[in-house]
């Protein structure tokens, strides 16, 4: 169900970037602290990347990520790499522990598999809420009222419409 979740939510941006010229993409949008659709949708795929990569070794630190500015810049090349992250996706859960250099202390936090799933979910819906800030710019993009909403907004609407 989480797997299902998160490959909706990857789909959604698909539909998104296939709405996008490659100018649009990486233009700097000013309500955004001029980073553009390109910068944020690059974070949401490398922290998945980061996930699959890290996986078998089970030592996960998401500052480590490739930074690949391809994918930034070319809608399409986006496009692939978030159709290899819903084919990867599909693990078994693991203990994972999460890495991270604090004010030059390492920590490590236990976690899982399936739990940094999740949180990679919820990372990408925020994402996916501030590129709708920039996507309303533009004028020739139709761009789903949930995009970028959590889903337990979503199911609460749902019911308060009901």
């Amino acid at each position: 169900m989480l797997t299902n979740s998160i490959t909706k939510g990857l789909d959604d941006l698909v539909s998104l970037l296939n709405q996008l010229p490659d100018k649009e993409y990486s233009k700097k949008c000013e309500h955004l602290s001029n980073a553009t659709i390109g910068e944020h949708t690059r974070h949401i795929i490398e922290m998945f990347q980061c996930l699959e990569k890290n996986y078998k070794s089970g030592l996960v630190n998401y500052d480590k990520r490739e930074r690949n500015l391809q994918i930034e810049t070319n809608t399409n090349f986006a496009i692939e790499k978030i159709n290899e992250i819903k084919k990867n996706i599909q693990k078994e859960n693991k203990e994972i522990q999460l890495q991270q250099i604090i004010d030059g202390d390492e920590i490590r936090i236990e976690s899982n598999y399936f739990r940094e799933l999740l949180y990679n979910l919820e990372h990408c819906i925020h994402h996916q809420a501030l590129i709708k800030v920039a996507v309303l710019q533009c004028k020739q993009v139709q761009v789903d009222e949930n995009f970028g909403v959590a889903r337990s907004t979503i199911e609460y609407r749902n019911q308060c419409a009901q």
